[in-house]
């Protein structure tokens, strides 16, 4: 058990103050939100509530400012530890289902010398990590075979060659491991949300307030995010009244869990390897606000999509990057999600350890795929918010990787035992075009604007790609 953390957790105004510090943002505006203290909501050594609560509660009250400048009222934000958490969670129902999420290939098995963790909820990766293990491909290959077959594996060795196939894999590290390596060294001077400017610009003018309105109506995202912190980032922008568009290729598999992610926004589909696609999508950017995407650092960029490319098509954008590991460094490019992230940087060994347990042990939800989605939309904001201010096109980065050093910059716990509060208080049932969706209501309260979505989810491709007419 961890008996006594090296360091006391931070609370969750502290990690916000933090946070809003480093973006310059007003420091008086953080006399309008309130997080109350809370105690673990789920069993873990690291401070998982703060980190949820001060990373939504700075996109709620980014939110906010947007609003004021656009003659919205003031306003009060008040973010629940235990609202944030099971919110995260990414828990729902369609029709009363509630979809496994998981490839019976995925997760965590012991190697010759070690563990890894393998990521198989695409078709692709599943039989790509088959095929290197001289299993048959397919749906058909049952997970014993998969363990006996990485059991004579070492596993740094398997994490490499899988990388190297474009596979989704990572050996468990302890945090020492981690800090040791030289991607862990290239993320030492990556805030955890970093705001750069990308050029000159004239400051963009701003949409008068409405009667009833959000903070956010008018702004267009263009969202081109997959799997699962870039959509909850254009989730919670939704929730705040932007005109989020989301693009999806028709050639390429979602998860179920797109049926949450989508609410609030509209959803078409846009194909970049077609003669048109490009300069489809260049269109779309020049009427954007927002430019998000989650590809590789440097993918795009092949395509004419750079964040400079993206600034000379629109001046005055914002540009928001999400990546696995960080835009430099020997990992830069390499495939990541939040499991697989948690397993690389060392808290499945760090929560084993404290836990007292042999096997490595995932945190209880993935904490950082939706910390870094509240991060990517206050980054998003406080971005906006300069240029409002000061004009210029806006470069704004945050990786997993990057949001693990901050989670456990907020120091540790020793954990306590602790079964999942109800999430009944918090649930709402909505019309979807995937079924009756059941899910969380937003967890940020505001005083004035109540964030809500306006628009119901959808499947891909069932709006156009084009913008709506702004009010």
């Amino acid at each position: 058990m961890l008996a006594s953390p090296p360091t006391p957790a931070a609370t969750a105004p502290q990690a916000l103050h933090a946070l809003w510090s480093a973006a310059g943002l007003p420091p008086a505006a953080l006399q309008d939100i309130t997080l109350p203290a809370s105690g673990p909501v789920l069993p873990s050594s690291f401070a998982i509530a703060p980190a949820l609560q001060a990373s939504l509660g700075a996109a709620a009250l980014a939110a906010v400012q947007l609003g004021r400048l656009r003659g919205g009222p003031a306003q009060q934000v008040r973010v629940a530890a235990e609202h944030a958490v099971l919110d995260s969670l990414a828990w729902f129902t369609l029709d009363g289902r509630t979809p496994d999420l998981w490839d019976p290939v995925s997760g965590l098995y012991r190697t010759a010398d070690g563990h890894v963790r393998v990521h198989a909820n695409f078709a692709h990766h599943r039989d790509g990590v088959l095929r290197l293990l001289g299993l048959p491909e397919g749906a058909g290959t049952e997970r014993a075979r998969v363990q006996a077959a990485l059991a004579t594996w070492r596993a740094h060795e398997f994490e490499a060659q899988a990388a190297e196939a474009g596979l989704v894999v990572a050996a468990a590290r302890s945090s020492a491991e981690w800090d040791a390596h030289p991607q862990a060294a290239a993320l030492q001077a990556q805030p955890v949300v970093a705001i750069e400017r990308l050029g000159d610009a004239p400051a963009r003018p701003r949409q008068p307030w409405q009667a009833q309105g959000l903070p956010l109506d008018g702004l267009r995202v263009l969202d081109l995010t997959r799997i699962l912190a870039g959509p909850v980032a254009g989730r919670t922008l939704a929730a705040y009244g932007a005109d989020v568009l989301l693009l999806n290729s028709p050639r390429l598999p979602n998860i179920e869990a797109i049926a949450a992610t989508s609410c609030g926004k509209l959803s078409a589909h846009l194909d970049l390897a077609e003669a048109g696609g490009p300069s489809a999508l260049a269109q779309l950017v020049r009427g954007a606000d927002v430019f998000m995407q989650g590809y590789r650092p440097g993918a795009l960029a092949a395509r004419g999509f750079a964040p400079a490319d993206v600034a000379a098509l629109a001046p005055g954008i914002v540009v928001v990057s999400l990546s696995a590991y960080g835009p430099a460094g020997p990992w830069a490019g390499r495939r990541g999600f939040d499991s697989l992230v948690q397993t690389a940087t060392g808290f499945n060994l760090a929560e084993a350890e404290a836990f007292g347990t042999a096997e490595p042990r995932a945190l209880p939800l993935q904490a950082l795929d939706h910390a870094a989605g509240y991060l990517l939309a206050y980054g998003a904001q406080a971005a906006l918010l300069r240029q409002a201010q000061q004009g210029g096109s806006w470069h704004v980065q945050v990786s997993l990787a990057g949001v693990g050093r901050w989670l456990r910059s907020l120091g540790r716990t020793a954990p306590v035992a602790r079964e999942r509060p109800p999430m009944a208080p918090y649930l709402q049932t909505l019309d979807s075009g995937f079924g009756r969706l059941q899910t969380l209501r937003h967890a940020a309260e505001f005083s004035a604007t109540p964030a809500r979505w306006r628009r119901p989810s959808m499947p891909p491709g069932t709006h156009p790609a084009a913008w709506p007419a702004r009010a």
